[in-house]
């Protein structure tokens, strides 16, 4: 506790009781209650001393010795109208306590939740940034990397989920400069570039957490800016997985950088697209039958009997429907100076969305 506090708390508890001991005298006197300017004078109190930091507790034990010692003066028969007021005091009291401690952490939270906004979303000065950061224990000074994990609904702050992730990980990793938080319904992480086993462990819990849910790790960049960089590569990183269907519950995006380059020049990738797979809207089924058909061919490795178990077919209708796809593009998927333009066609046409969306 800071110097002044104490100094508040042991040498001015006449000044926190104005008016207080004239109130139970009163009362003994007349046998009133407090008046609502007196209760608001006590809620007034309570409000000052939690925004000074003073213990709710000895600010109480402050209002019982003045009732004991006034109660040492009074007739025994006064003694219930003394009680009475004390109560109404201390009631008073302490609700300007947790009023006034209430509104502290609510601005708390605002100013926790500017942060978070203004990290993410690279929107403040960085040099303001980094001395805010701090406040929330974070060294911008060093290279940072972030976790998105994303499940079947949103979740915020508050919820179970987010406080027992936060809870498993501060718990397992005490004392590291690590940053918890949500942001537009997922779990986020935060955590110094050098500890991949922090977002590993955040990784783990989160997938339990969230039945199932997915992790995107970005890759480790330093700065201020570089805890925006790597949150955007973890959502990218989550949209791919939308899109392209990938397995596995935790994706890194230092795995997934093959995607960026192939959508970097998005004309180029729409004409493979248009070129190789659009003859394919003429086959039985439209095109999007062959295309799962060419990534189950593609995903198996190229083996016709694991492609057909995946795809719930016959091993005779896969090869038809290779059959039929070599027919229409004049490209064979068996062939290997025909399959990495196929295979690259298809790519793009997922990520495009592709003949769902038009090109």
């Amino acid at each position: 506790m800071r110097t002044g506090e104490c100094v508040t708390e042991r040498e001015a508890p006449q000044d926190r009781l104005t008016g207080y001991v004239e109130c139970l005298r009163d009362a003994c006197t007349t046998g009133r209650r407090m008046t609502r300017t007196e209760l608001e004078a006590r809620r007034a109190e309570g409000e000052r001393a939690a925004e000074h930091g003073l213990t709710l507790r000895v600010m109480i034990r402050e209002h019982l010795a003045v009732s004991q010692e006034v109660l040492t003066r009074v007739p025994i028969q006064q003694a219930g109208s003394l009680l009475a007021v004390t109560e109404q005091a201390v009631d008073a009291f302490v609700e300007g306590y947790e009023r006034a401690q209430l509104q502290a952490v609510r601005q708390e939270e605002a100013a926790r939740r500017e942060f978070i906004d203004d990290l993410l979303y690279g929107r403040s000065d960085l040099g303001r940034l980094a001395e805010r950061a701090e406040r929330f224990g974070l060294r911008l000074s060093q290279a940072h990397a972030v976790a998105v994990a994303s499940g079947p609904e949103p979740y915020g702050d508050g919820y179970p989920v987010a406080r027992g992730i936060e809870s498993a990980v501060l718990t397992r990793f005490a004392g590291r400069q690590i940053l918890l938080t949500t942001k537009d319904g997922r779990l986020i992480c935060v955590a110094p570039g050098d500890q991949p086993e922090v977002l590993a462990f955040f990784a783990k819990q989160a997938y339990a957490a969230t039945d199932g849910g997915k992790v995107a790790i970005g890759r480790s960049h330093p700065g201020a800016g570089g805890v925006v960089h790597s949150y955007e590569e973890a959502l990218n990183a989550l949209d791919l997985a939308e899109r392209m269907g990938l397995d596995g519950p935790v994706l890194h995006a230092a795995d997934l950088l093959v995607y960026p380059v192939l959508t970097r020049d998005r004309q180029a990738m729409a004409d493979l697209v248009e070129n190789f797979l659009g003859p394919l809207r003429n086959g039985r089924g439209g095109a999007q039958t062959f295309i799962d058909t060419l990534t189950a061919y593609f995903d198996s490795g190229c083996v016709a009997t694991e492609a057909a178990r995946r795809l719930s077919l016959s091993v005779r209708a896969l090869t038809y429907r290779l059959e039929r796809i070599h027919s229409l593009t004049g490209a064979d998927p068996a062939d290997p100076v025909n399959r990495y333009t196929l295979q690259t066609a298809v790519i793009g046409a997922r990520l495009l969305d592709w003949p769902d969306t038009e090109v």
